[in-house]
C-alpha cells in the first residue's frame, strides 16, 4: 500500500508530507527520507487514510525507508560530530570577532551539510567564516540567523506558570500574540509581566484569546451605560470587568451625588448607551504614549 503519511524532523517543527511506498511504517517509527535542507531522518507522527486534503501542485517524495539500528547508531555519531563542530565555529567566530552567538549545530543524516543556528542583533557578514569552516569540515555549510523565539524554542526552558515552555514542547507555528489580546484579557500592560522567557509577548496570550472572546460576548465594554435587567430606572456607568467570571464593576450616582460601585453579573445587565467613538479617541491621547511604543516592540521578531 502507497499510504500518505506525515513527518517531523525536529521536534515542534512543521509536518512534512511523504508516500510510504513499499514500506508500512506506523506512527511512532523513524523514516529516512529528503527533506528540504537534504536527506534525513524523521519521525512519523501520523498516517493518512487519504491524500485528498494536499494540494495538487505539493510536490510529494516517497520514503527511503524505515530507520534501522543502524541508522539510530549513525544519528549519534552526527551528534557527536556536531558538538565538536560547535567547538569549532565557536573558535572561528572569536577569532574573526563577530557578534553571533551559537544556538544550534546539526549535522544532516548523509554528513553533506551541516547547519549553523545562531542569534545576532544584527547582520553579520560570515563570508569569511564559512571559508573557513568548509576548509575544516569539506562538506557544504549553511549558517542560519534566527529570532528570539526560535532560540526560546530550540533552548527551551520554564514559563511564569512553571510549565516547560509552550514553543519547546508542542507549538509548530509562529505565535502572533499582539497588545490587543493582553487589553481585552484585562492584563496590566506592564513590559515584565507580559513577556516570557524570549523577551517577547507570551505565546499563552493567543491561546487564551478565543476563549476570552466567547466570553466577553454579550458583556458591556468599559464606559458603557447600563441598567439592571430588573429595575432600569437604576442606570450606571461600567468601570471595569472581570471576563472570566463575566462579571462588571458598575458605578451608580444618585441624585445627591452620592457614588457607589457594584460588582455585577452581565447576564443581569442591560446595555443602554455604548460608549462613543469620541470618549475612545479621548482616552487613547490620554494614555502614556512611551508605555505604548515600548509594548510595541515586544511583538517584533
Amino acid at each position: 500500500m502507497n499510504n500518505l503519511i506525515g513527518v517531523r524532523f525536529d521536534k515542534c517543527g512543521c509536518i512534512n508530507y511523504y508516500y510510504t511506498g513499499s514500506e508500512e511504517p506506523e506512527k511512532g517509527d523513524h523514516i529516512i527520507a529528503e527533506s528540504e535542507m537534504g536527506l534525513d531522518i524523521g519521525e512519523v507522527v501520523k498516517v493518512y487514510d487519504d491524500d485528498s486534503f494536499v494540494n495538487t501542485q505539493d510536490t510529494i517524495k516517497p520514503i527511503l525507508r524505515i530507520a534501522g539500528e543502524e541508522d539510530f547508531e549513525k544519528v549519534k555519531e552526527n551528534e557527536k560530530l556536531a558538538e565538536e563542530a560547535a567547538v569549532v565555529f565557536r573558535e572561528k567566530v572569536s577569532f574573526h570577532n563577530l557578534e553571533m552567538k551559537l544556538i544550534r549545530v546539526k549535522y544532516l543524516f548523509d554528513r553533506k551539510k551541516i547547519l549553523f543556528y545562531y542569534y545576532a542583533d544584527d547582520r553579520v557578514d560570515f563570508r569569511a567564516l564559512v571559508r573557513d569552516l568548509a576548509f575544516v569540515f569539506h562538506v557544504r555549510i549553511e549558517l542560519r540567523q534566527i529570532g528570539v523565539r526560535d532560540v526560546a524554542r530550540i533552548v527551551g526552558g520554564i514559563g511564569v506558570c512553571g510549565r516547560p515552555a509552550c514553543c519547546a514542547t508542542y507549538m509548530t507555528g509562529r505565535c502572533n500574540a499582539n497588545i490587543k489580546m493582553a487589553k481585552d484579557q484585562g492584563i496590566a500592560l506592564n513590559p515584565a509581566g507580559l513577556t516570557g522567557s524570549c523577551g517577547r509577548l507570551m505565546c499563552c496570550l493567543e491561546h487564551e484569546s478565543a476563549a476570552y472572546e466567547d466570553l466577553r460576548k454579550g458583556m458591556p465594554s468599559n464606559g458603557d451605560l447600563v441598567a439592571e435587567r430588573n429595575n432600569k430606572k437604576k442606570i450606571g456607568r461600567v468601570v471595569g470587568a472581570n471576563v472570566l467570571l463575566r462579571k462588571c464593576k458598575v458605578l451608580f450616582e444618585s441624585d445627591e451625588n452620592e457614588k457607589e460601585i457594584v460588582y455585577m453579573s452581565a447576564e443581569d445587565l442591560e446595555i443602554v448607551n455604548k460608549r462613543s467613538s469620541c470618549d475612545k479617541d479621548s482616552d487613547k491621547n490620554r494614555r502614556d504614549k512611551a508605555m505604548d511604543r515600548e509594548l510595541q516592540k515586544l511583538t517584533v521578531e
